[in-house]
């Protein structure tokens, strides 16, 4: 594109690697700026300049360069190539570039790279010429058009793939570089036409033409699909755009002497402290990432160039102790000497953050704040991931071993299309996404698997690298496959596996096996246990967790909770005999009847309370007493209305006629939580009865059981103190009869707006708060958590709500009538505990905001209990810095 005139003022558009640092990546991106940075260290960095993240915002917004682009593009051009001694075009030494995009983040959705960019029929031959190496000059030609073609003139991958392979058909060779001078010619040819019939005009002959073509194609790419999906995933959002990084070309493919490569500075995976990389001989540098071929350890490179392979540990050693964290490095080797192309903080597992950070603080690079700070709190879940049962791996049949990618156990059927993965995924099916390799493309399909595997690629290809990102098992690199995805099926060692069968990966060691296996859950220690530890003597929040269930609370203490901030009753009456207790309980006509079925399940419930007190030790346990509507114990379909009937022996006409009766338009905001234990009281006095002779019998054996007996979905003042009259008088009856004294605590969910805004009145009644932020934020939004997801992602991509507000606390609206309710509780009483119960207690933002606001505790589901212990350390870090 041409420059078009416009009323942009002067500004800087274009900055040379010389003008920059890693400090700048919010206009530089993060590639350029730590161009810029190893230039500045004096590391062998091809010379480059950057055109700026402000230029694309400008670009997105106007359809056009500013009017000074053009011009300041040139002169930068024009030094480079002074510094280089070649021009681009210039038939007699032509100057190559590469094109790469770059965010401030870093995105693999966005543009692919441009190699070789300069190249044309005439500089083809001078570079073959110069050189002397005819093969290397026509294979960058060839690599050229088919990026060039698929990247900035979208002509179809495929197209280009179909014309190489079938070359090396003929030839009977597996690699293309077993291909010949004439054969690349040949398949040149063949390119071009491609092009051609695609694009209705000849492949671009005019450097300068092909480099506006490629800035504009890499300034395009900010708003594709792909990295729309990606900044989706990963809530990316505030980046002005992505910059474009113009550099000098060194040649990895010119032969056995040079060669390409992408290395950590310490493994991704497992965080151990040992240079971790791949590279590819006689390669240029997407055929690592994209895995054409399967890449080589790094240690081949020391046996092959040693000289090469000690100057790379210096520079990665040096890199290192400069940016103080574990690095993702690209590299080639042109002719025997080396350049540096990338450096970046490498993306990692949660294990490898953990075991980076640790390792680090040890090493004196990082203090434990900073340690703590560098771990992003959900990718924790990556450390809760499950392993095979050791019981089911006895007899598990290993069809194919691959490289151990991204950690995790899982299984699930075959799918060969990410599209297909994602429509399985919404169907509530478990599936593993199984391609030759991955693309970008595929990033939505691998967000909605179980796991991934491939065919083809290394540790470092974009299966590898965006699977960890994920927190997704992958397996990659699996040679003895062979994926057919256009008839859907698999072959490994002559057998066919298709989308009806069902694998399981263990991606902590490459294996894939037959059929669905066992899973079990982790434990917390080593390195994990470390940073918890180092979590829990910084933080102040308390972490309790939300659970039902003895089992549930057991995990939870595993993983560091303090307490249970909410054990939901109701979740105990649908097993077994309880559901026909209740339904007899709903059904009876008169209090006698409900009292009848009530002493049914009045056993069962001091069991359940008794195994929950148990689990808990001495840990606080907050019980929140029935709160969903009647109506949802009873059954809906006809064949099971008249299976009860049966059961209960009520003519089928009469129960359909209770359970009309029990219907409602609106249920969340009908007949249920306090509303119940007001209408009937008996509900309220055998919970209570339950809870009490729990926690008497189970401290008679030495514990000491403080409950807290929770009321729910409370608006006014006068509903709590009804309940209060119910439960007291309840408590104080039991403990006559049992000639015992207890401890408890009496309390209510402030989960109505109105409780919020009259929680002065309500203080004096209670003796602490829980927030039960899902039916706040729906109260207070006018949202239905149920029926809002139909329209609630819109929201957020257009930033009406710049996150979920049912994952995220949404802070001016539901967070401010939080802060009058603590603020008018606590006028009252100045002690009165308070704490959170609703989901949002497991999300880190929310954990924070909660700490920020004086909140006593945070509590969440067992699995997320160590996202809120560090989320809640790095909120009181945050605070002081």
């Amino acid at each position: 594109m041409k420059a078009v005139s416009n009323n942009s003022k002067t500004k800087k558009w274009v900055y040379d690697f010389s003008e920059g640092n890693k400090e700048m990546k919010n206009l530089l991106g993060g590639k350029g700026a730590n161009l810029a940075e190893m230039a500045s260290l004096k590391l062998p960095v091809p010379n480059g300049f950057i055109i700026t993240t402000e230029t694309c915002a400008y670009y997105s917004e106007n359809k056009k360069w500013p009017s000074d682009l053009e011009k300041q593009i040139q002169l930068h051009l024009t030094k480079l190539e002074k510094e280089m001694g070649k021009k681009l075009g210039d038939p007699k030494d032509p100057l190559l570039v590469s094109v790469r995009s770059g965010a401030a983040s870093s995105m693999p959705g966005m543009m692919d790279t441009i190699l070789n960019l300069g190249l044309n029929d005439k500089t083809v031959v001078t570079l073959a010429n110069k050189t002397k190496n005819e093969r290397f000059a026509y294979d960058s030609y060839r690599r050229f058009i088919q990026m060039f073609g698929d990247v900035v003139l979208e002509v179809p991958h495929k197209h280009f793939e179909e014309i190489l392979t079938k070359a090396k058909l003929n030839k009977k060779v597996k690699f293309d570089t077993d291909l010949t001078s004439n054969d690349l010619q040949k398949i040149i040819v063949e390119y071009k036409a491609i092009v051609k019939k695609h694009t209705k005009k000849e492949f671009p002959q005019d450097p300068k033409d092909q480099l506006y073509e490629a800035i504009n194609a890499v300034f395009k790419s900010w708003n594709n699909d792909r990295a729309i999906v990606y900044r989706q995933l990963n809530n990316i959002k505030g980046l002005l755009g992505t910059a474009v990084n113009i550099q000098a070309m060194v040649f990895g493919n010119k032969g056995d002497n040079s060669g390409t490569g992408v290395c950590f500075s310490r493994n991704p995976s497992t965080g151990e402290n040992k240079l971790y990389g791949e590279l590819l001989f006689n390669a240029q540098g997407e055929d690592v990432v994209a895995g054409i071929r399967t890449p080589l350890p790094i240690t081949d490179l020391q046996k092959r160039m040693p000289k090469v392979y000690n100057e790379f540990v210096a520079i990665y050693k040096k890199l290192e102790k400069h940016y103080k964290d574990m690095l993702d490095m690209e590299f080639t080797i042109e002719d025997g000497k080396l350049y540096m192309l990338q450096v970046r903080v490498g993306k990692r597992t949660a294990k490898a953050a953990v075991q980076i950070a640790v390792d680090m603080v040890s090493e004196k690079l990082i203090s434990k704040e900073e340690a703590l700070l560098r771990i992003e709190p959900n990718s924790l879940n990556q450390l809760l991931h499950k392993t095979i049962d050791p019981k089911a791996r006895v007899k598990a049949k290993v069809i194919v071993r691959g490289l151990p990618a991204s950690p995790g156990a899982v299984y699930g059927t075959i799918v060969f299309d990410a599209k297909e993965a994602v429509d399985a995924a919404e169907e509530g099916k478990k599936v593993i996404l199984v391609r030759t390799e991955t693309s970008p493309e595929d990033i939505k399909g691998m967000h909605s698997a179980q796991g991934i595997l491939t065919a083809r690629g290394g540790m470092t290809s974009h299966a590898a690298v965006v699977a960890r990102g994920m927190g997704k098992c992958c397996v990659a690199g699996c040679s003895d496959i062979l994926v057919d995805e256009y008839d859907k099926k698999m072959i490994i060692k002559g057998k066919t596996y298709t989308d009806k069968d069902t694998i399981t990966l263990d991606g902590a060691t490459g294996e894939v096996f037959e059929g669905r296996l066992d899973v079990v859950d982790p434990e917390l220690s080593g390195a994990f246990k470390t940073i918890m530890t180092w979590a829990d003597g910084i933080r102040r929040l308390k972490v309790r967790t939300n659970a039902d269930t003895p089992k549930d609370a057991e995990v939870a203490v595993k993983f560091g909770a303090e307490g249970i901030g909410l054990c939901r009753t109701e979740h105990m009456f649908f097993e077994g005999d309880r559901i026909k207790a209740v339904r007899e309980m709903i059904l009876s006509s008169n209090l006698e009847g409900r009292q009848k079925a009530l002493a049914k399940l009045l056993p069962m419930q001091r069991g359940d309370f008794i195994g929950l007190f148990k689990a808990m030790g001495n840990k606080p346990v907050t019980i929140r007493l029935l709160d969903p509507p009647l109506h949802e114990f009873l059954p809906k379909e006809d064949t099971d209305i008249v299976e009860l009937s049966r059961e209960m022996k009520i003519p089928v006409a009469e129960l359909k006629r209770k359970i009309d009766d029990l219907f409602e338009f609106n249920p969340m905001l009908g007949h249920r939580g306090c509303r119940l234990g007001i209408t009937f009281p008996e509900i309220t006095e055998m919970q209570t009865r339950a809870i009490i002779e729990a926690a008497i019998e189970v401290n008679k054996k030495g514990q000491k059981v403080i409950p807290e007996i929770m009321i729910p979905l409370v608006g006014k003042t006068k509903e709590l103190t009804l309940q209060k009259e119910v439960v007291f008088k309840t408590i104080e009856k039991v403990l006559k009869e049992k000639k015992a004294k207890l401890d408890f605590l009496f309390g209510t969910m402030i989960e109505i707006p109105r409780a919020a805004l009259t929680a002065d009145e309500i203080a004096k009644e209670a003796e602490f708060f829980s927030f039960g932020t899902n039916d706040l934020t729906q109260m207070t939004l006018g949202l239905s958590r149920d029926d809002a997801g139909k329209f609630l992602p819109q929201y957020v991509d257009l930033d009406i709500y710049n996150r979920d507000p049912f994952v995220t606390i949404d802070q001016e609206g539901v967070g401010m009538i939080m802060k009058i309710a603590i603020e008018k509780g606590r006028k009252v009483k100045p002690k009165l505990k308070m704490g959170i119960c609703g989901e949002h207690g497991g999300d880190p933002e929310s954990v924070k905001f909660c700490h920020r606001i004086g909140l006593d505790y945070v509590s969440c589901s067992p699995f997320r209990v160590p996202i809120a212990r560090l989320a809640a350390a790095q909120a009181v870090i945050e605070k002081k810095k």
